[in-house]
């Protein structure tokens, strides 16, 4: 939505450019978030890393994060916060980082599926664990940025550390889906997270509630006399011959005459 509206010319893409000087001087801070929002403007790249995020990312979905979702949103916001802490560094600044969280997603479905087959432009054929580093090796022939890609590979990679590698070693989990998120997810009704905290909202993703009546049915009742209550008793309890009966007929065995 945000490359086509910059195509039919809506907006300028620097209103919504990370800047840390118009974070902080002038309090635009929605361009913390809306930078994650812009891939480019239409281009092989911009197709390139729309495709990453379907597959990759639908993959990751479903497979390690499968009714995980409080824990797929952290790891997305983890990965946000992260690449905010390094664009902070003057050398490591980009204007949009949405690349960047895209390959992080490349590198952390790359250490859940290391020994899958990926084929690259159906010419080369490697295991998954090595696909970023492909993926990097092209953008360096194709003559495109690598420094979002880099930092991208360095935050999926801290994210891996701590919630895989880090605790398998013996130490201590110590990047836990925070409660705040588990009640987020709970609140939109998205999605499932098993052993929740939070139980999630039975009226989250209701857009409408009401009564419901039969087609048939009345909504008002009307006060009647006391012996039209006890007919309207007694027809009551009498089954409607010819209701929701779409047909009637005699029935004989399938062997009987």
């Amino acid at each position: 939505m945000t490359t086509s509206a910059l195509y039919l010319g809506l907006y300028d893409p620097w209103n919504i450019a990370l800047s840390y000087q118009d974070v902080f001087k002038r309090f635009q801070v929605w361009r913390l978030i809306t930078n994650f929002f812009f891939l480019g403007p239409f281009s092989p790249f911009f197709a390139i890393r729309l495709i990453m995020i379907a597959r990759y990312g639908v993959l990751l979905e479903r497979g390690p994060f499968d009714k995980r979702t409080a824990d797929y949103v952290w790891m997305l916001m983890f990965g946000a916060l992260s690449l905010l802490v390094m664009a902070a560094i003057p050398f490591l600044w980009t204007p949009f980082m949405a690349g960047s969280l895209v390959f992080m997603i490349v590198y952390v479905w790359s250490r859940e599926f290391p020994n899958a087959q990926i084929s690259i432009y159906g010419v080369v054929t490697l295991k998954g664990f090595y696909l970023p580093w492909a993926l990097l090796a092209l953008d360096l022939i194709f003559g495109a940025s690598l420094m979002e890609d880099i930092i991208g590979m360095v935050a999926g990679h801290l994210y891996y550390f701590l919630t895989v590698l880090h605790p398998l070693a013996g130490g201590k989990y110590v990047l836990k889906t925070p409660l705040w998120v588990h009640k987020l997810v709970a609140y939109w009704g998205e999605g499932i997270q098993v052993n929740s905290p939070v139980q999630r909202d039975p009226s989250a993703g209701v857009a409408f509630r009401g009564r419901s009546y039969r087609l048939d049915g009345n909504r008002a009742r009307t006060t009647t006399a006391p012996s039209e209550q006890n007919q309207t008793d007694n027809s009551a309890r009498q089954p409607n011959s010819g209701e929701g009966v779409a047909f009637r007929g005699k029935s004989y065995r399938l062997s009987g005459h």
